[in-house]
């Protein structure tokens, strides 16, 4: 386990450590796991926890590169189907003349009927069409509670073909760039051309992401592959540290999502 550990933060130790309890489940019980909805870092620790394990993996976000995924582990002489993911994606109707529902409307109004964030999987939105993707087992319970949002009267109409689920497509460009140090508020000053004045009041603000989890500290240390988002500038991701130059400073291999629907 120290092993596994050298090679991520101090705080994303204690879901390494779920990790491995999970795995330690299938091995004792030969039967099969299923995760709630795990981000992309969260997946890659679990696949890292793995390692040669004979134990296999296998995840599902029922959308369309689906961002948010459950995760199943499972014995060698298990084949896992779609239908063990136990997801149901959610189409919500509401007055549209009356209201533009955004994503933190939606998020904030699933959190306040008091499940956790990783019972839901992507929001989805598409002009006025929305929709979202939940774990089967709050599907009812959401059915009875959820009945609102941003103040407005809202249903839910379950959407079981999966071709009418709404699609979201990202085209990535990579960028070159130069910084003095692997801080966040230097790295997001350099990529979003602002100040670091500017960097640091968008972190301590709350508004800055790092690997989908809020970071507010400005001399926070960026690594390799990790994912950043901030409020009103958008998502990149950190793809190489290329070196140093002659003045000692990081040369940066940067990407930069433009996402269209």
């Amino acid at each position: 386990m120290d092993s596994i550990f050298q090679h991520f933060r101090k705080e994303e130790q204690q879901f390494i450590e779920q990790v491995s309890g999970w795995l330690n489940e299938v091995e004792d019980r030969y039967t099969p796991k299923l995760t709630d909805f795990l981000d992309p870092r969260e997946r890659f620790i679990v696949q890292s926890v793995l390692g040669s394990s004979e134990i296999g993996m296998e995840s599902l976000g029922l959308f369309p590169d689906a961002e948010r995924q459950r995760v199943l582990l499972y014995p060698s002489y298990y084949e896992p189907t779609a239908e063990d993911f136990n997801i149901t994606v959610f189409e919500l109707k509401y007055p549209v003349k009356f209201v533009t529902l955004r994503h933190p409307d939606i998020l904030g109004s699933l959190m306040s009927v008091g499940l956790g964030r990783s019972k839901f999987g992507d929001i989805r939105i598409e002009g006025e069409r929305i929709q979202f993707a939940v774990a089967d087992e709050v599907g009812l319970y959401l059915l009875t509670n959820f009945v609102s949002a941003a103040k407005v009267k809202v249903q839910l109409i379950e959407v079981e073909d999966t071709a009418d689920m709404l699609t979201v497509t990202e085209d990535w460009f990579e960028e070159s760039h130069t910084v003095s140090s692997m801080r966040l508020d230097t790295v997001l000053s350099s990529v979003y051309n602002i100040s670091r004045q500017k960097a640091s009041a968008l972190i301590h603000g709350g508004k800055v992401k790092v690997n989908w989890t809020v970071q507010e500290q400005p001399s926070f240390e960026l690594h390799e592959s990790d994912m950043i988002s901030s409020r009103g500038f958008g998502r990149v991701k950190v793809l190489m540290i290329e070196g140093r130059t002659k003045k000692d400073k990081i040369r940066l291999q940067i990407g930069r999502l433009e996402q269209r629907k």
